[in-house]
């Protein structure tokens, strides 16, 4: 036995993941893919319950990760994104191309969690994270045994930042969302997404298809200490008509949570302990990409983890922090809408090129854009 191995007979695992979401999955499928020992614990039972993700997936995430074996059935494409000003006057914007996939999010999560168990992940829902102890070489996690490494991928509040003394999250959105099973929408498919600073200061609301129905969502600027609520039914109540939403249309499920918006938190790693994806604050601030960044993020420590055990590559505490991403442009347009959002002023600019620029690298990460 060489003394690698002989170190890694000592430990349960050799990665320990908490949260089975994207980041996490994304994490440990890299990780047990190139061969090692991956437990992952998941405190919800059912990893299609209790959601707080929208669930829209850009170009890239369906094109370039693990998500591109999904089936089909949990994917409706969507290839136009409609803005709308305070009014309710609207742009429609599209990119050769370039399209978003809205899911059914809780059948793509539980064949997410099937896909961790396919590829040899020792996956144990309905286990809580509730702490860690470093001991020689890694980490106890009581209940659970030793690892070498332990990845946080457990939302914005997480548990392993805590424990571990890393940075956390501290500028958020906070959203809700309703889904209305077996509704539809008139006209082409969109991304319809509407810009209010009344209802929704900060941030904006958006309606989209997906494979089951429709959703209707509406976040804003969280304020640490003061509770406010999207009033989603309000909003719903001003644009129902214009996308044809029964008023007795009831939602047949609702997400509410933190959504980050202020980049990679300040220490993401230390020695045997990563953050990833919310918990990191790895998502774009601004627009629907933060599934793919997440995913990539934790794609890349899991094979960092695998190349630095398997064959001594570079320590995956580097690469956690230089693969995160800054975000910076869409970083300096979210600090411009938090202190410069008026309504007028989006009235005035909506047929313009610099708002269609902007929007540009918003929806479609700078390629090029058509306005109609």
């Amino acid at each position: 036995m060489t003394d690698r191995a002989a170190a890694g007979a000592a430990f349960d695992a050799d990665v320990m993941i908490v949260g089975a979401s994207f980041a996490g999955a994304a994490c440990a499928l890299a990780a047990a893919r190139a061969g090692l020992r991956v437990v992952v614990l998941e405190r919800k039972v059912d990893p299609g319950e209790k959601l707080h993700t929208t669930g829209i997936v850009v170009r890239e995430a369906a094109e370039q990760t693990w998500l591109r074996h999904a089936p089909a059935e949990c994917f409706h494409r969507v290839e136009q994104v409609r803005l709308y000003a305070p009014s309710l006057r609207s742009l429609a914007l599209r990119a050769p191309g370039y399209y978003f996939l809205t899911t059914d999010t809780p059948r793509l999560m539980r064949w997410l969690a099937a896909e961790l168990v396919c590829h040899g992940v020792d996956l144990r829902l309905g286990t809580a994270f509730t702490g860690a102890q470093l001991c020689q070489g890694g980490w106890h996690v009581p209940g659970i045994g030793r690892t070498r490494y332990l990845v946080g991928a457990d939302g914005v509040r997480s548990r392993v930042a805590v424990t571990a003394g890393l940075g956390r999250v501290r500028d958020f959105l906070y959203g809700i969302e309703y889904e209305f099973p077996g509704l539809t929408l008139p006209g082409p498919d969109a991304l319809h997404c509407f810009v209010s600073k009344r209802l929704a200061p900060g941030y904006i609301g958006w309606v989209a298809r997906n494979p089951t129905g429709v959703q209707a969502g509406l976040a804003l600027r969280h304020a640490p200490g003061r509770t406010c609520t999207p009033d989603i039914d309000g909003f719903l109540q001003r644009v129902r008509h214009l996308l044809q939403i029964p008023d007795d249309a009831a939602p047949g499920a609702t997400r509410a949570g933190l959504i980050p918006c202020g980049g990679p938190v300040a220490r993401i790693a230390r020695p045997g302990v990563m953050l990833t994806g919310d918990a990191a604050g790895v998502v774009s601030p601004v627009t629907a990409g933060g599934i793919y960044s997440a995913w990539r993020h934790g794609e890349a420590i899991g094979q960092a983890m695998a190349g630095h055990l398997l064959h001594g590559g570079v320590a995956p505490e580097r690469v956690a922090l230089e693969s995160a991403p800054r975000f910076l442009t869409k970083r300096a347009l979210r600090w411009l809408f938090d202190r410069l959002q008026f309504d007028w002023p989006f009235e005035v600019l909506l047929h313009t090129p610099p708002l269609r620029l902007a929007a540009e690298r918003v929806y479609f990460h700078r390629r090029g854009v058509r306005a109609c």
